[in-house]
This record gives C-alpha cells, sequence and structure tokens, in this order.
C-alpha cells in the first residue's frame, strides 16, 4: 500500500465535527496530527480518533508517522496551512519513495461564510476592549454614515465601476452590521440581532415571492409586482398610500415617490399652482413641485436629470477656473 500524507482542509465557519463522510473514515483510520488544539479535534476525539499536536516544524515529524503507519493526516489550521504544504511537496517531490501527498477537503466554506467573519470582527470591534469610537456610537450618531456609504455605492453604480461598487457595498454592509450589533446594547425587551435582522428578510422575501416559494403561477411582470405590493400592504396594515414613504431622503425624489404612490392609487390631486402661494418660498416649491410632475408625466427621473444637468455645470466651472498658481 502507497505511504500517504492527507492534508485535510476544513472551514473554521462551520460547527466543529460537520465534516464529510470521507474525512470522517480517514480520521477515524489513520492516526491525526495538528498544530494546535481545537473544537474539532475536540470533537474527533470524541469520535475515537487519535490526534496528536504537534508543537514546532512538522513536517519531519509526519515522515517519521508515515513510515510507522503508511497512512497519517495532517489537520490543517484556520488559514490551511500553505508553508507546511509547500514543504512537504517539495521534500516529497525530491524523495517521492517517501509518500504521497493528498489534499481532502472535509469542509468547505458554503456562500456567505465570510459573513460570519464580518460579524465577527464586528463584535469584537463593539465588545469591552474593542474599539473605543465604535463603542461610543449610536444608531442616531451613525446614520449619516450610513447615507454617505449609500451614496458612495451609488456613485460607483452611475460610474459603472463594479470593483468600486464591491468596496462600497462593504462599507455600507459595515453600517448594518454595526448597528446590529450596537442593537444588542438595548434594553432587554427591544434588543435584536443581526440574525434578527438576516431572519426577517429572508421571511419577507419567501412571503412575497410566492411565485418562487409557493408554487403560485409567475404571470407578468406587472402581474408580479402588484402582488408583490397587495402581499406589502396586507403586512403593513397601512391606512394611507404614503404610509412607508421615507421622508428624509432628498426632495425631488421624495417628491417623485409622492406622486408615482397617488398614481399608482388612481389618486389625483392637482399640485399646488406657484401663483396662489403666499411667498417666494412657496412659489419656488410649488413651481418645482410642477416640474417634478410633467417630468414624471414624461417619463424622466427628475433627480437623474438635475443631477445630470448640475455635474455638466462643474465641469463648466472646472474649465473657467483659471489654473493653479506656479509653485515658488
Amino acid at each position: 500500500m502507497t505511504a500517504r500524507i492527507v492534508l485535510l482542509v476544513t472551514s473554521p465557519r462551520l460547527p466543529a465535527g460537520l465534516l464529510t463522510s470521507a474525512a470522517w473514515d480517514v480520521v477515524r483510520q489513520n492516526p491525526v496530527f495538528t498544530g494546535a488544539d481545537s473544537e474539532l479535534t475536540t470533537a474527533m476525539r470524541q469520535a475515537g480518533a487519535e490526534v496528536t499536536v504537534v508543537d514546532g516544524p512538522a513536517t519531519q515529524p509526519l515522515l517519521d508517522a508515515v513510515a510507522t503507519h503508511g497512512t497519517v493526516v495532517w489537520l490543517a489550521g484556520p488559514a490551511g496551512d500553505e508553508a507546511l504544504a509547500r514543504e512537504l511537496g517539495l521534500r516529497l517531490a525530491r524523495q517521492p519513495g517517501l509518500a504521497e501527498m493528498e489534499l481532502m477537503y472535509g469542509s468547505w466554506d458554503p456562500p456567505g461564510a465570510r459573513l460570519l467573519d464580518a460579524v465577527a470582527v464586528l463584535d469584537r470591534l463593539a465588545s469591552p476592549g474593542g474599539d473605543p469610537w465604535k463603542r461610543a456610537q449610536t444608531h442616531r450618531s451613525l446614520a449619516g454614515y450610513l447615507l454617505e456609504e449609500s451614496y458612495e455605492a451609488y456613485d460607483a453604480i452611475s460610474a459603472d465601476d463594479t470593483d468600486a461598487l464591491r468596496e462600497e457595498l462593504g462599507d455600507v454592509l459595515l453600517q448594518v452590521v454595526l448597528h446590529a450589533r450596537l442593537a444588542e446594547e438595548l434594553p432587554e425587551d427591544e434588543r435584536w440581532t443581526i440574525d434578527d435582522v438576516a431572519g426577517g428578510l429572508v421571511d419577507k422575501m419567501i412571503r412575497r415571492n410566492p411565485h418562487v416559494f409557493a408554487g403560485a403561477e409567475a404571470g407578468t411582470l406587472e402581474e408580479i409586482t402588484e402582488n408583490w405590493e397587495r402581499i406589502k400592504r396586507a403586512e403593513k396594515a397601512r391606512h394611507s398610500v404614503l404610509d412607508g414613504v421615507a421622508l428624509s431622503q432628498p426632495a425631488l425624489a421624495l417628491a417623485t415617490q409622492i406622486l408615482g404612490r397617488a398614481a399608482r392609487r388612481g389618486i389625483e390631486v392637482p399640485p399646488p399652482l406657484a401663483d396662489t402661494q403666499v411667498d417666494a418660498e412657496a412659489r419656488l416649491g410649488a413651481s418645482l413641485l410642477a416640474t417634478v410632475a410633467a417630468a414624471r408625466e414624461a417619463g424622466i427621473d427628475p433627480e437623474a436629470a438635475l443631477r445630470r444637468a448640475t455635474l455638466a455645470y462643474a465641469e463648466a466651472i472646472r474649465h473657467a477656473e483659471p489654473p493653479p498658481a506656479s509653485p515658488r
């Protein structure tokens, strides 16, 4: 039988003992070596495996063990122990008769596993002994950062810069996870966790997409959208078509959303006439609202239109600026 060293790699983000059947077979049938004790080594010993912790360089102890047992297992640490794998590979390449090296994945990260790392890092930062700035924050003090990071993500989308978008969404995720961590410090009857956030999202998506999760007929996109709105109205028990509108959003977007909500429900309320207003600010506001209504009728996003014109104007200002003074 060919001597072999099995490099067993596992995900540190999964519960200890959650291994493939092939991994359990190899650790039960052969001696296991590792660089440090862990919850996984405890689980292996409880299952009857022989686990030895190697203190120091592991290449020679593994080669000595494989000469005695024929097959040995190296349980890699959380980082994968690439340096040891490289050293073993070079040694066996020079002396191929010693053993063969086999890489085995006993478990691997499921999609989204790094979210667990994000939760763990934010928990460390917001716990005693962590980052004093983060521990001093509140939901209210962080509110502006959430808006700022969302706008930066919007800028990346507008620029079609997917690399920047990935980074900016990470900053948005930071805000979400930090808010959830701070909520764990609320009074007992008010506190919630990141799992409550994720659980509420999952439940909502399943309820509002019966054409995917409950076998309902999909229909057209318009029918799916209407079904979403119907389910949403039933969930929220709202009394007005305007309930749920974010009143703190930019004024152009707010006007567009309110006009759209009213139109979807067939409510026709003419915008106020600028000429009937009593002061300059009210006249300007009424005029802007009428412009937003006209843009909506024409199928134009007024927020995007004003942004486009403003950015073009900003570029004109840049061209009109005098050149910077030469350094003396």
